[in-house]
């Protein structure tokens, strides 16, 4: 997955308007394996059904939007409330 460096200084979160960052591979692998649990589900209400690539994590780390195909999905809906995980087992 590569999202140029030059777009990450210029997307933002489109709620709050903070700064996003490249989601670490940990993050990543842990989102996918609770997708793959059937047990995520997107802040809009829907579960979270199909693997991501990556994702984009908003600068006060509480708010993960997804990457697909390198696509960012950059609607409120779509995104991941990372506080709201369970815990690692």
């Amino acid at each position: 997955m590569s999202i140029v460096q030059e777009y990450l200084e210029i997307l933002r979160c489109p709620e709050t308007r903070q700064p996003v960052e490249l989601a670490d591979e940990a993050l990543v692998a842990r989102l996918n394996a609770l997708i793959a649990a059937g047990s995520l589900t997107a802040r809009g209400g829907e579960a979270v059904a199909e693997p991501i690539d990556g994702g984009l994590v908003r600068e006060d780390g509480q708010v993960l939007y997804p990457i697909r195909d390198e696509v960012p999905y950059m609607l409120i809906a779509d995104s991941i409330a990372l506080a709201d995980l369970p815990a690692e087992g």
